[in-house]
């Protein structure tokens, strides 16, 4: 499914495992660690050099993005992203669409062509799924009009349900257009 030149693609899988993308982004924590959920899978597939690369970066804030070399991952670079705690950091909707615009603003910099997102928020942060992936998909398909060089957005998302949700979300809103 293509906005103008991008590609857009929500898929069940594993985001540390997306051997075909530039850049996968990971849903950090405020001091960029390893973590649970994402973060702890990305940073555990990556090695103990990506958190050492990611020590003078952080803190981040929520709705910042920064990236890194991406390690023993099979991609080029790691994008991390701090989404809101949601009904703590507020505006939540704005810092949320904030961290999709500024990942794809540094992959755009970096001229790459492929990213991977996970569902930023939605786990231990607390953010509802359904409410999530709206701002997600249409900060993503109205971001990345923008962008010179992406070609392809992919959701790597964690079950079927989740999944389903983008899908369909996706398509509404496409549309919609």
């Amino acid at each position: 499914m293509a906005t103008k030149h991008v590609t857009i693609e929500c898929i069940k899988g594993d985001i540390a495992q997306q051997p075909d993308i530039d850049a996968v982004v990971n849903a950090a924590n405020a001091q960029l660690k390893i973590g649970g959920g994402v973060a702890g899978a990305l940073h555990r597939a990556a090695g103990p050099g990506l958190e050492e690369e990611c020590r003078p970066l952080a803190p981040i804030k929520p709705g910042q993005a920064v990236i890194t070399g991406a390690h023993d991952l099979p991609n080029r670079y790691v994008i991390h992203c701090l989404g809101p705690v949601y009904g703590i950091d507020e505006p939540s909707d704005e810092l949320l669409a904030a961290c999709y615009r500024n990942a794809l603003s540094l992959a755009d910099e970096r001229e790459l062509e492929s990213v991977a997102f996970p569902s930023l928020s939605t786990g231990a942060f607390g953010y509802p799924m359904g409410e999530a992936t709206r701002i997600a998909l249409s900060t993503v398909m109205e971001a990345s009009e923008n962008c010179q060089y992406l070609r392809s957005v992919r959701f790597v998302l964690f079950d079927d349900k989740a999944t389903e949700l983008h899908r369909k979300t996706l398509e509404s809103l496409q549309r919609a257009c």
